[in-house]
């Protein structure tokens, strides 16, 4: 998998989105105590909203940026949105009231809506081989999972000497050091022609791809599936800790640790099973894993078994996850990339706006042994559509 980074081209790519990363877990951690310096003990309805604009923001600009991208060369494209997000960033220390962090988060994640999924569909254009993209997304996967961990440690020791306002701009100089990186190389470009393609028919070309296409239809129906269980674990990990098996502050960390380490593994081992395994027989067998956990946690009443159960939701979610910008790159011509991975990125999340506050609220309402059913059932829709909508016959 590290073979991979002696091309300069990705290690730049790569090292940029590292970066990045960083310099998004620092400014998630930042928002949350600038959100209590106003807000107080409303700190959390603040944040939920901030959560709410950063999907709405996703499902609703992606396919625009898609559309927008192809009017301009990628690198400069990239650039100018790490430039913007900077901007953002650096402004948010001076907010005096929550209605602007609202727009700046919205701002922010506009941008991000933009970058993300035009990135994502510049990796495979440079690492042509499959079986090098394949390593690039393991990799990308590790650098996701790594970050959950190491954005609130370097958070934790920034803090130690300095405020939470100065965390934006060590933020902001992530970003930047991310632009300068994306300069230092040079981006495969798309052709001339489909610029000239009208907005509105550029907007609707990756969408259209996505809808007609047999496995990225079951990558959609799996996509909900992941959101599903990724949104029990995130939203409901602390009220299970606590309520459910009265545990401590530690305990919310080490479940959510197992969560990371289980995605971890299957990053590791991913690409060598893949040389061997269809990639929906793959990720059908990830969409079963969540099903199957989301269905007996509530009938786990020790800690450790809850353990297991949290690593395997990070092992059931990475196996449909990983493989999924495979099958991206494999359902269109590079010039159409980037307006088929922006339809995912918008797609993919209107699940999450779905099963985010589902999960918090069935959780309020119920309990959770009623919202692990629930959500187990919504789970095993998508495993169901996906199976009948991607039929093995449709191709890997």
């Amino acid at each position: 998998m590290i073979a991979i980074l002696l091309n300069r081209t990705f290690r730049h790519l790569f090292a940029a989105q590292v970066l990045s990363l960083l310099g998004s877990g620092l400014t998630t951690v930042a928002l949350g105590l600038l959100a209590y310096d106003l807000a107080g003990a409303d700190a959390g309805v603040v944040l939920g909203t901030a959560l709410a604009i950063k999907m709405i923001a996703y499902v609703g600009i992606s396919p625009i940026a898609g559309a927008v991208a192809a009017q301009f060369p990628r690198r400069s494209f990239l650039v100018t949105l790490d430039l913007c997000r900077a901007a953002m960033v650096l402004l948010l220390p001076l907010v005096t009231a929550t209605w602007q962090i609202y727009v700046l988060v919205f701002l922010f994640q506009a941008f991000s809506a933009g970058f993300t999924p035009t990135f994502q569909a510049t990796i495979p254009d440079v690492l042509k081989d499959e079986a090098d993209y394949t390593r690039a997304l393991s990799l990308s996967r590790l650098a996701y999972d790594l970050e959950s961990f190491l954005s609130p440690a370097l958070a934790f020791l920034l803090l130690a000497f300095m405020s939470f306002h100065l965390l934006f701009v060590g933020t902001t100089i992530g970003f930047l050091l991310s632009a300068i990186l994306v300069l230092t190389v040079t981006l495969p470009s798309m052709r001339s022609g489909l610029a000239e393609i009208g907005f509105v028919a550029r907007a609707r070309r990756g969408m259209g791809i996505y809808l007609r296409t047999p496995r990225l239809r079951g990558l959609l129906a799996l996509s909900l599936t992941t959101s599903t269980a990724g949104a029990m674990v995130i939203v409901n990990t602390v009220v299970y800790v606590k309520a459910y098996l009265s545990g401590t502050d530690q305990g919310v960390a080490m479940l959510m640790a197992a969560y990371g380490v289980g995605s971890m593994i299957v990053a590791l081992v991913l690409p060598q099973v893949l040389d061997h395994i269809r990639d929906r027989s793959v990720m059908i067998t990830g969409a079963l894993v969540c099903v199957l956990m989301l269905a007996v946690t509530s009938a786990m009443p020790e800690f450790s078994m809850a353990l297991a159960a949290w690593m395997a939701f990070g092992m059931g979610t990475a196996l449909i996850l990983t493989p999924s910008g495979r099958l991206l790159a494999r359902s269109a011509h590079p010039d159409d990339r980037p307006a088929l991975f922006a339809s995912h990125f918008s797609l993919s999340h209107a699940c999450w706006l779905l099963t985010y506050p589902l999960a918090g609220l069935l959780g309020a309402a119920f309990g959770l042994d009623v919202a692990f059913v629930v959500m187990a059932v919504l789970a095993a829709v998508g495993l169901v559509f996906a199976w009948v909508l991607w039929p093995a016959s449709a191709g890997p």
